[in-house]
């Protein structure tokens, strides 16, 4: 173990879907909602403890290895389209003024995202790292760790030592890939020297076939723990991408690093080669809301059948508030039913406005601009009202205080169906139980659960549901790749598993 060390810690966290009609200005990453807002100086330790976010991780074992941490500043925004310049320039400048005050400084870790497009750069995280890199020199070490969906670039690899990054999907090991970072900053402290390599996968695919719960990501997850601890090896991961990012290095890409430059190649180009291998099986069963629905009402078990609204996750960047998948269970006569969380800040204050019993006819939803949605008019009963504060309780984000504004639960008035929606006052995907049970409903007593999320629904949800259904209902979140039309991508790469190449 190395001794004693100065070593500066923060954050700085965006998905961005290119895709997605609404920037990501600094407010929202001053913004409290399921993760804290902006935060700095000494209040980063309390605010971090006790949290599952990389930082926490890595806080927890530098303390215990008696390390004196360097405070910068942590910050995240819910995915959305560009981070714009300001916001993005407002942030690096705390985080390089840190930097540039801790003259003693002997490492840095920054837990990162590896998805983040600004209004000026392609490469958010590369950039931020390559003046990172500029202030502190290049004999000081920098890890970061990034999330799963990182698109890793060459600038990340450059301007870092070495990067960790997380290994599932539900995200349940993000404190614990912080505290993989840690690891291998001691083991730079102690100084050793890294060798890094990376390949790019050459296809994309959705995110719905990037869960580690199923094949092929299980098995591909699986061996890197037993790679990462083969003599002359550190660590060696797996980024499974972003497509809904319009940049050149979009894509997942396999990652490796030790001390023995052989070992790590032939690492790096064994786990490259089994991702190729698997490529056919990166599928994933996916039907329409009608078919979703009908399906789902079919069910006689006592369990819901979860339905996801996959394309309108606002946690990858839809706006959260598209209505397809609510007509559906009204016009095909849902009973037990309930859908959230539908963004309408407006219709979540009229709703507080009236009253619990009052009924509104309102247009709810569509509100925020994505191309061709329209909102669902009818009549709605106010059945329960909510502050929108609550603690998660589900593995992915326990103990996270939420912070979502008014939110209201809405019985749509229609004599052939029972539906009721959550509406809510900030985008924030539907991943823990704890959303829906604000409103004093419990999922576990309803035939038909509908949530706007992709996959990190599945950790709170499965264990709930007699089955879950992918559902394909209109967003930004593109299950089709090639429905997006990119003008950034690299040539040469596939849009789907055994798709079309893109010809940029």
């Amino acid at each position: 173990m190395s001794d004693h060390k100065p070593i500066a810690v923060g954050g700085f966290q965006h998905e961005t879907n290119t895709f997605a009609p609404h920037l990501a200005p600094f407010e929202a990453f001053e913004r409290t909602d399921s993760w804290p807002g902006l935060t700095s100086g000494e209040a980063l330790f309390d605010t971090m403890a006790g949290l599952n976010i990389p930082l926490s991780g890595f806080i927890d074992c530098a303390r215990q290895a008696g390390h004196q941490l360097h405070p910068l500043c942590w910050c995240s925004a819910e995915p959305s389209s560009y981070v714009t310049r300001d916001a993005f320039e407002r942030v690096a400048d705390i985080i390089c003024s840190g930097l540039r005050a801790g003259a003693s400084l002997e490492a840095v870790y920054l837990d990162l995202h590896g998805a983040m497009v600004t209004e000026h750069y392609q490469d958010g995280e590369g950039e931020l790292l390559r003046r990172v890199r500029e202030i502190v020199g290049p004999a000081i070490p920098v890890v970061i760790s990034l999330d799963l969906h990182a698109n890793v670039t060459e600038g990340m690899v450059e301007h870092s030592n070495a990067m960790t990054i997380y290994r599932t999907y539900p995200h349940l090991d993000m404190a614990a890939t912080g505290a993989r970072a840690f690891e291998l900053l001691e083991f730079l402290l102690a100084g050793h020297r890294l060798h890094k390599a990376m390949r790019k996968i050459p296809f994309l695919f959705p995110l719905t076939s990037q869960c580690t719960d199923f094949e092929p990501c299980r098995s591909l997850y699986g061996v890197l723990d037993a790679m990462s601890l083969r003599p002359g090896m550190s660590d060696v991961d797996f980024a499974t991408g972003f497509p809904p990012a319009d940049i050149a290095e979009c894509g997942a890409a396999v990652v490796a690093y030790g001390v023995d430059e052989d070992t790590v190649e032939a690492t790096v180009d064994q786990l490259y080669q089994q991702v190729l291998d698997a490529e056919a099986n990166f599928t994933f069963e996916k039907f329409s809301a009608d078919q979703a629905v009908l399906r789902a009402m079919d069910n006689d078990s006592d369990k819901p059948v979860v339905l996801a609204d996959a394309q309108d996750n606002p946690g990858a960047g839809g706006t959260s508030d598209t209505t397809g998948l609510l007509e559906a269970m009204v016009r095909n006569g849902a009973r037990q039913a309930v859908l959230a969380i539908l963004y309408d800040p407006e219709v979540a204050d009229m709703a507080h406005a009236a009253g619990v019993g009052a009924v509104l006819e309102v247009e709810l939803g569509a509100k925020s601009g994505f191309p061709g949605a329209e909102p669902y008019r009818g009549q709605f009963a106010v059945e329960s009202l909510g502050d929108g504060r609550f603690v998660f309780t589900g593995a992915m984000n326990l103990n996270s205080h939420a912070e979502l504004g008014n939110m209201a639960l809405l019985r749509v008035i229609d004599d052939d169906s029972e539906v009721r929606v959550v509406v809510g006052s900030a985008r924030s995907q539907c991943l823990d139980l704890a959303m829906i049970r604000h409103l004093g409903i419990e999922p576990t007593e309803q035939k038909i659960v509908a949530v706007k999320s992709t996959v990190h629904f599945r950790a709170d949800f499965d264990p709930i549901a007699a089955e879950t259904l992918v559902v394909l209902s209109p967003g930004a979140n593109y299950c089709k790749l090639t429905d997006m039309e990119y003008r950034n991508l690299r040539s040469g790469i596939r849009l789907e598993p055994m798709g079309p190449v893109h010809e940029g």
